[in-house]
């Protein structure tokens, strides 16, 4: 007897980094699967709540090495629940923070395939948590911008210059490559002696800060040779952290 074969493809965000931090919804999705496409920022652990018999595929990006081009990865959802059933396709973050999950979900339902999204924790506001930055407090920062630091033509997003006129705590996602651009855009606007932290592999066992001020930080992030994947935290409330509080208090010191 011919088994129907039932297309269907969910959209699920695996958190920043921590396997732990993956939703409970999502590790039922994962259950359910019979292909997952992951993401280069995926635990693999992550792919243990998937059945033995599902089709485990990598269609992960690097900065500077794209082993699968975006549309292929559409092209993927839509053959793998056409003939294996539900796909898995796993993201880091939320899938729909800088992670084009929006316009991979308007790829497959043109195939008239049944789509779902379960949210994930996003590490523009999980890292900086886990660190101890919140991103807002009360008498400190009273909203926040998350913005992109390389967009789809390869910029800095000209909205960090709006961003940076604000009192608003900033999170950079992606933009590690573009350090020396946004210190100059803070410099620009007399913004030299505002803290900032740069945190690379958030809330996994590689995790390294780099804390300092957009006066020396270009500095200190070439000491600690930091890489991608990082998210950048500018603003007052990186002060507020209690493992950062160190740093600060010597800078205080050196300074007086």
């Amino acid at each position: 007897m011919k088994i129907e074969i039932k297309p269907k493809v969910t959209l699920v965000g695996a958190g920043p980094g921590d396997p732990d931090l993956i939703t409970l919804k999502a590790v039922l999705e994962l259950n359910k699967a019979d292909v997952v496409l992951y993401d280069a920022l995926i635990d693999p652990v992550l792919l243990k709540h998937a059945p033995d018999t599902a089709i485990k595929i990598f269609v992960g990006k690097r900065v500077g090495k794209h082993s699968y081009p975006q549309q292929d990865t559409n092209e993927l959802c839509v053959e793998m629940a056409r003939k294996h059933g539900h796909v898995v396709r796993l993201k880091g973050g939320d899938p729909f923070v800088f992670g084009r999950g929006a316009e991979e979900l308007d790829y497959i339902e043109t195939f008239g395939i049944p789509t779902e999204v379960v949210p994930g924790i996003t590490s523009a506001i999980a890292v900086p948590a886990a660190a101890g930055v919140p991103v807002t407090k009360r008498g400190v920062s009273e909203s926040f911008w998350v913005v992109t630091g390389t967009t789809s033509a390869g910029e800095l997003s000209k909205d960090l210059a709006l961003a940076a006129q604000s009192t608003a705590t900033v999170v950079v996602l992606m933009g590690t490559k573009k350090l020396s651009e946004i210190v100059s855009v803070y410099s620009k606007f007399g913004k030299s002696e505002l803290p900032i932290a740069i945190i690379q592999s958030g809330t996994t066992r590689d995790e390294k800060i780099t804390a300092g001020y957009i006066g020396d930080i270009e500095q200190k992030a070439e000491e600690n040779k930091v890489e991608a994947p990082a998210i950048i935290i500018i603003g007052n409330v990186v002060r507020e952290s209690l493992k950062l509080a160190e740093v600060y208090r010597e800078a205080l010191k050196y300074n007086l």
